[in-house]
């Protein structure tokens, strides 16, 4: 069976919106920024009726995406933000509405989920930019380190990396033998002896822990080496993470965030401060506002006008409040899911029998 495509939502009229979304219509865009389709259509009935059914069309960069009613209406029953701000496209942004459409309004959905689905995700938007601000002001060199980086011996009443160690001491790595001290974890007894074959502190470069030998009974060690694993192990999960955000990045936008010298994604923290806004517009006056009003702020916090702290901190401050706001409110718990099933019936009914005729 031939998979749904953009022109046939349109050919065949199953489309019931079709809007312009993203920064255009929050009122944010500049002069950079791609133009964001989203929409909803209805399964054609044999479709709905038949094994394999369509729940997204959408084109090769997702730049226009259109989601089937049942898949849309299960995302507005979760509170979903992008799918609740189609209930309330901007009218310059409106492309095509059907009147079926306007039987899902804020109201059957907008519950105490929004707390989370909106506070929630700018929360989880603060962290990652706190995420991004630590890669960018602490880069990981390229060279990655190994298990030896992480040694060190005792002399006198401190310690010193064992490489140098060594090289004081005149003796190869490759000479020197571990034995494990009991009852004391991390800590190892460093041989070495001459004519003696050890196995060397590390079996190669790329060994993920210390390499241990059979010591001769008797023989003393030349000192005491620790091996810092949870330190080792810390720098490699860290190194893997930069290292794959490096490789997966916006460059674009990275240039970006350098330029204004911030050190913060700024798009980032611009969306973030729009969703705690209206997190909070839900909670005190049930209402989706999707035209943001306080668009220079916004365009500031965009341009890089705010330091990073003062943004995190302002951030922080609004999300703590947000529960005392959304137990004053007069929201429902959650969507009453009998009520939105009624109306998706209907929804569907009315359409197919004015399809069919």
């Amino acid at each position: 069976m031939k998979s749904l495509t953009i022109p046939d939502l349109h050919q065949r009229k199953l489309l019931l919106l079709e809007s312009i979304s993203g920064s255009k219509a929050y009122g944010l865009a500049t002069h950079s920024s791609d133009t964001d389709i989203r929409g909803v259509f209805v399964l054609p009935q044999d479709e709905l009726y038949g094994m394999e059914q369509t729940d997204q069309v959408s084109n090769s960069s997702n730049d226009i995406v259109y989601y089937e009613l049942k898949r849309f209406v299960e995302l507005l029953a979760k509170n979903n933000p992008n799918m609740l701000e189609l209930l309330a496209v901007p009218e310059d942004c409106l492309l095509h509405l059907h009147p079926l459409f306007k039987r899902l309004t804020p109201e059957l959905f907008l519950s105490r989920l929004c707390q989370s689905t909106f506070a929630g995700y700018a929360l989880t938007q603060v962290k990652k930019a706190k995420g991004l601000n630590k890669k960018i002001v602490n880069p990981v060199e390229p060279q990655r380190k190994s298990v030896l980086d992480f040694c060190y011996v005792t002399q006198g009443q401190g310690a010193v990396p064992l490489q140098e160690f060594l090289a004081q001491q005149g003796i190869e790595l490759e000479a020197c033998g571990l034995a494990k001290i009991p009852h004391m974890p991390e800590l190892y007894g460093l041989y070495f002896q001459e004519g003696s074959r050890f196995k060397g502190v590390v079996q190669s470069d790329q060994a993920n822990d210390v390499s241990l030998s059979s010591i001769p009974k008797g023989l003393a060690p030349i000192a005491t080496m620790s091996f810092n694993k949870k330190g080792y192990s810390t720098y490699c999960r860290e190194y893997k993470e930069y290292w794959e955000w490096v490789e997966k990045r916006n460059d674009a936008r990275y240039q970006n965030t350098l330029s204004h010298g911030k050190n913060y994604d700024a798009k980032n923290l611009m969306h973030t401060f729009r969703l705690l806004d209206m997190a909070e517009e839900i909670a005190r006056a049930g209402q989706i506002v999707v035209r943001r009003s306080n668009r220079d702020f916004l365009l500031k916090i965009r341009a890089g006008e705010f330091e990073y702290a003062q943004l995190v901190n302002m951030a922080e401050e609004r999300i703590s409040k947000m529960d005392d706001l959304y137990a004053a409110s007069n929201l429902p718990e959650e969507p009453d899911i009998d009520r939105i099933n009624q109306t998706l019936v209907e929804m569907r009914r009315e359409f197919y029998k004015a399809y069919c005729n």
